[in-house]
């Protein structure tokens, strides 16, 4: 079988506003963390306790996330100032 190979060339990626679309989903996790919360016993008599724990896992890992992009937020910028300086040169 032939490798395919593609005709064009790929289109640049999109760039939107990743930090508060991280920022938003980190507080959802969280909010449906604190929102099962009171049901903890239920959630323990019937299995269903890794609901609850995904939930404060997604937002930990988004805790991580909201560090991640803001640093890639500010090295962006910075590879643009830098850029825009050089070609004003």
């Amino acid at each position: 079988m032939a490798k395919w190979t593609p005709t064009h060339e790929a289109p640049e990626p999109l760039e939107g506003p990743i930090v508060p679309t991280i920022i938003g989903g980190t507080i959802l996790w969280f909010v449906l963390f604190l929102a099962q919360l009171p049901f903890y016993g239920w959630f323990d008599d019937h299995g269903h306790l890794w609901w609850l724990w995904t939930c404060l896992a997604g937002a930990g890992l988004g805790l991580i996330g909201i560090w991640y992009v803001r640093g890639r937020d500010a090295a962006l910028k910075r590879a643009a100032e830098a850029s825009a300086a050089t070609a004003a040169e």
